[in-house]
């Protein structure tokens, strides 16, 4: 869960007690470390950013098409598998790790 102050409020913590539920947040400053995060970020993107939508009817549309455009064009999971090993091998070649080189 994200580290937001809504989700520590006496409530929520009370409700996770009654319910045996543990809250594990995410570090603060640490939104890549939240799955849902690299979601967002292409629905700003290409649905939000620069958009004059005249009501929230409109923008759902557009999210709407967005979201079946995307699951429409999605790489099988074992195509997506395969190519993380690929970079990774490839980095693994290079020395490096995490996209930058390694200091000499």
């Amino acid at each position: 869960m994200d580290n937001l102050s809504a989700n520590k409020i006496p409530k929520i913590l009370t409700w996770a007690t009654a319910n045996n539920v543990e809250i594990c947040l995410t570090p603060t400053y640490a939104s890549w470390a939240n799955p849902i995060e690299p979601r967002f970020g292409p629905l700003r993107t290409f649905v939000i950013a620069g958009s004059n939508h005249p009501n929230h009817t409109a923008l759902a549309r557009e999210l709407q098409a967005h979201l079946r455009r995307r699951n429409a064009n999605a790489r099988h999971p074992d195509v997506l598998a395969a190519q993380r090993r690929e970079r990774a091998r490839i980095r693994s070649e290079r020395h490096q790790r995490w996209g930058r080189p390694r200091a000499a």
